[in-house]
């Protein structure tokens, strides 16, 4: 195995991976809150923790990925309320749409996609234990967290308690907090009257509040103090500082072993963000441009650093997809030359050094232009198949298959609907052909229709 070192967030630094557990690596990444379908930049964590969960299978470690999906939340109250709908409902509806969206993106699926609506059990044992050793207290049916209880808060945020607040706005006088301190939070939120959906607690009815839930649910799964938490930069604080808070108080010790965040997508320099409007949906992209388009796009990037967003972006992000399909139709099945080996491990090392994507890329694209250009030597693909299926692009060297003409009717009429962006015609044309057998992918020019 090589050895792999990632930057973790806690010590700002670049740190070896030295598993719990020799040979197995328990990655836990924090999946979307499902009030509305996911955007482009949901799908960066659940693109690079996939994919770090590849190589790193690769290299030989056996890889747990545990990414939860947070249906029990504020924003599914207010978005259920707003459409006169109810919350489980709509969260039901939006978990299903993300699981569609992400199947889309042809990765597979994480090893554990843990649902909060099904954690509560674990959640309200986890409350009671902080409140058992003082670390949390009642009041009138919510539950809070004492931040300064925990002599360590702020160290993964690297912030001075002063500096700090849980996001929640300035003070309502019509609803006084409940608090003790200000910095506390919620671990539990009393049943509101016009709230649909709530459990049993022996402190009352209610719910929990976001940042138990992960706590129990990574816990559940892999336990204290496992390898690799992950997620977007944006969720170091609160959500993270007080995940690793609840653990050290209840358990005596540190959540994970080391901290990995991916940088945000950008749109015109702003976060993309459902809740300020500048999102671009993962499907409606993923039916423009095509999933190995959509991968592409989002590792040309390296993963810590901000990732902007444009069409130009997505554009050139098929054009490389289209030169290595192109490439790998140059190329015959069988052994790689050796002289190309060089290359090859210099593409993990890439990846071992940091899960350097951008890097690994342009090792692949200097053996593809050595490969079909050298005159002294029998290119095989061997050395494209691993590096490409590490990257989740193993299906640029699909054999094209004649399909029969009623698929290729469809897929022209998909055709039509994404020419006037008509991306929800265009989705369900998709997955008429994908009933048939078939499945489409978008190449430079049109498309090719390739057997399920």
């Amino acid at each position: 195995m090589r050895e792999a070192l990632l930057h973790d967030t806690l010590s700002g630094k670049l740190m070896p991976l030295r598993p719990r557990d020799p040979g197995r690596v328990g990655i836990y990444a924090c999946g979307p809150t499902v009030y509305s379908r996911i955007h482009i930049g949901n799908a960066r964590p659940f693109v690079v923790f996939s994919l770090l969960a590849r190589f790193l299978e690769h290299e030989g470690y056996e890889v747990s990925l545990v990414v939860n999906i947070t249906d029990v939340n504020d924003k599914i109250y207010d978005a259920a309320r707003a459409q006169g709908r109810a919350s489980g409902e709509l969260a039901l509806e939006m978990t299903e749409l993300y699981l569609a969206d992400t199947d889309a993106l042809g990765l597979g699926r994480p090893d554990h996609e843990p649902l909060a609506s099904q954690t509560i059990g674990p959640i309200i044992e986890y409350i009671q234990t902080l409140i058992d050793r003082g670390h949390a207290y009642t009041a009138e049916g919510d539950v809070y967290f004492r931040v300064r209880s925990d002599e360590r808060y702020g160290i993964l945020s690297h912030r001075q308690l002063e500096n700090m607040d849980q996001g929640e706005g300035a003070p309502d006088p019509a609803h006084p907090s409940r608090k003790e301190d200000p910095l506390d939070f919620a671990l539990w939120k009393g049943r509101k009257a016009d709230e649909d959906t709530w459990w049993d607690a022996p402190w009352g009815e209610g719910r929990p509040g976001w940042h138990i839930e992960c706590s129990a649910m990574a816990e559940q799964f892999l336990g204290v103090g496992f390898d690799i938490h992950g997620g977007g930069s944006d969720l170091v604080f609160p959500h993270h500082e007080n995940e690793a808070a609840q653990t050290r108080a209840a358990r005596g010790g540190e959540l994970a072993r080391l901290w990995m965040h991916n940088g945000m997508i950008q749109f015109t320099g702003e976060k993309m963000a459902k809740s300020v409007g500048n999102v671009a949906s993962l499907h409606e992209v993923l039916a423009e441009h095509g999933a190995e388009a959509v991968v592409m796009y989002l590792i040309s990037g390296h993963y810590r650093q901000p990732l902007a967003f444009s069409q130009a972006a997505l554009e050139q992000a098929r054009a490389n997809v289209s030169r290595i399909r192109e490439a790998g139709r140059r190329l015959s099945p069988g052994e790689s030359p050796g002289e190309l080996d060089g290359l090859r491990a210099r593409f993990f090392d890439a990846l071992a050094h940091d899960f350097n994507t951008p890097e690994a890329l342009a090792v692949l694209n200097e053996w593809i232009r050595r490969a079909t250009s050298s005159s002294t030597v029998s290119p095989g693909d061997s050395h494209l198949r691993e590096m490409l299926g590490v990257l989740g692009l193993q299906t640029l060297l699909a054999e094209t298959a004649q399909a029969p003409a009623e698929v290729r009717d469809l897929a022209e009429r998909r055709e039509q609907a994404r020419g006037a962006r008509d991306f929800a015609a265009a989705d369900e044309l998709r997955a008429e052909i994908a009933q048939k057998g078939w499945e489409i992918r978008d190449v430079a020019g049109g498309f090719e229709l390739l057997p399920r």
